[in-house]
């Protein structure tokens, strides 16, 4: 079942019960206003016989003549008898008297009047007091005709107008359904035409700030978010295919140009290791890309603890000097905390060790003098590390982009690296919730500041 089609029999249904219950409770309140009608006519109609008998004084042929000509109104099939004090029959009107029990005619003579229903008959006792205090019983029947024939006309004009009113509200329901879901329809249909071909197209809806406007909003920024990454995937493979091939060829070639002639045992050796130097800078690569792939896996599979900054900041140093002699790394705090507990974070030691390792080489290497300063600075929320350099800067069209996989700036094309690292470090500092930003100067120098939450 189509959502359409629910939500019209849902619509139908619940219009349906309000209107059955609103025309059960019409008929309903309409039968007890006549039944209450009727009821006021035949104790008026009780009372003035009673009374006209009282007055009269005997039962004569004028008086029934006069009790006749008193009614303005005949009732259906009525009679009325009067009982005296002993339940005995003093006047009745018909030749069927209503048999009443003697337990209802002392319960009226104590002055609880009764009423009764048999068949279509409606019986009504009551309690009248002559001028003698004598206290007779009056009880009234007849027949409602015209009442209950309006009661079944009513009857008759609720279930027309139900059924109808059920007809109209399904038609109704339907077209409102349709017309609730044609923009639904409208994001379908607009979703199958988008392939990873046309992935720039995007979303239209029909209505603005409504529920379904907003969600054909979500999935244009899914659509966004997916085309950056295809962009990304391209751009990766582009990049990734460039930087592999680059050194196979160079391998390729020089192990051809070896196989050419014989050479001396010292001229293979130099072959040699200059293919294991082409070899570390693909494993340099690869280990990079196993990394970023590792980031993007659960992120259940690292070892989140307590660590304190300056440690990590001060191993990552030693690190890198052992690698490399001639860099000058410069760590220093703007404040020193009072208490030391507030330099811990939660965090993975190896992965951090890593940003830190990537910031500090890439302010040294991209600097003339090999230098960089490191700030360690506590806050109320968190650790803000800042990397400073006075080298080469970077470009502020290429800012926006320095955190792509393989993205390298033109000013840093004449130095060794392969555009990893620092997207490596970007998605390690998200990992730990943390955040990145850099201003840069060219010919002043780069500083990167990261924002480590406690």
């Amino acid at each position: 079942m189509n959502i359409r089609l629910r939500l019209t029999l849902l619509f139908a249904v619940l219009v349906a019960s309000i209107l059955l219950v609103f025309s059960l409770s019409v008929y309903y309140l309409y039968d007890q206003f006549r039944e209450q009608e009727f009821n006021k006519r035949l104790r008026e109609k009780a009372l003035t016989t009673v009374s006209l008998l009282e007055d009269v004084g005997g039962i004569t042929e004028e008086l029934l003549h006069a009790i006749d000509r008193a009614n303005l109104t005949t009732l259906y099939k009525e009679e009325v008898t009067v009982y005296d004090a002993n339940n005995q029959i003093i006047y009745d009107s018909g030749k069927e008297p209503y048999p009443v029990k003697k337990d209802l005619l002392r319960q009226v003579r104590e002055g609880h009047d009764f009423g009764l229903q048999h068949g279509e008959k409606e019986i009504l006792g009551v309690r009248f007091i002559d001028k003698k205090q004598q206290v007779l019983v009056v009880v009234a029947y007849a027949i409602d005709v015209y009442g209950f024939s309006k009661l079944e006309r009513l009857r008759n004009i609720l279930i027309t107008g139900w059924t109808v009113s059920l007809l109209l509200v399904v038609l109704a329901g339907w077209l409102f359904a349709g017309d609730a879901l044609k923009p639904v329809s409208d994001i379908i249909e607009q979703v199958k035409n988008i392939s990873a071909r046309n992935i720039h197209e995007r979303l239209k809806a029909g209505r603005q700030k409504d529920e379904l406007n907003q969600l054909a909003a979500t999935f244009n920024d899914l659509l966004d978010r997916l085309e950056d990454a295809f962009k990304s995937q391209r751009s990766f493979v582009s990049h990734a295919s460039h930087e592999l091939r680059t050194p196979l060829a160079i391998m390729m070639s020089q192990l051809e140009v070896s196989l050419f002639q014989k050479r001396t045992t010292e001229a293979y050796q130099d072959t040699i290791k200059e293919g294991i130097i082409e070899v570390k800078k693909m494993r340099d690569l690869v280990n990079g890309l196993l990394e970023l792939a590792r980031l993007n896996d659960d992120t259940s599979q690292f070892n989140f603890r307590p660590l304190r900054v300056d440690d990590l900041l001060w191993q990552a140093r030693e690190m890198l000097m052992n690698l490399a002699p001639g860099y000058n790394i410069q760590i220093e705090f703007d404040q020193f905390p009072e208490e030391e507990s507030s330099l811990e974070i939660l965090g993975d030691a190896s992965l951090l060790q890593t940003a830190f390792i990537n910031l500090m080489e890439n302010g040294c290497k991209y600097s003339d003098d090999h230098r960089i300063n490191v700030t360690l600075h506590v806050q109320v929320h968190g650790i803000r590390v800042a990397f400073t350099d006075h080298g080469i800067g970077i470009a502020e069209s290429d800012l926006t982009h320095i955190f792509e996989p393989f993205y390298r700036a033109e000013s840093t094309q004449n130095v060794k690296g392969h555009g990893v690292g620092l997207a490596l470090t970007q998605r390690i500092i998200k990992l730990h919730s943390g955040k990145i930003n850099v201003t840069s100067q060219v010919g002043k120098g780069t500083q990167f500041v990261v924002m480590l939450p406690f």
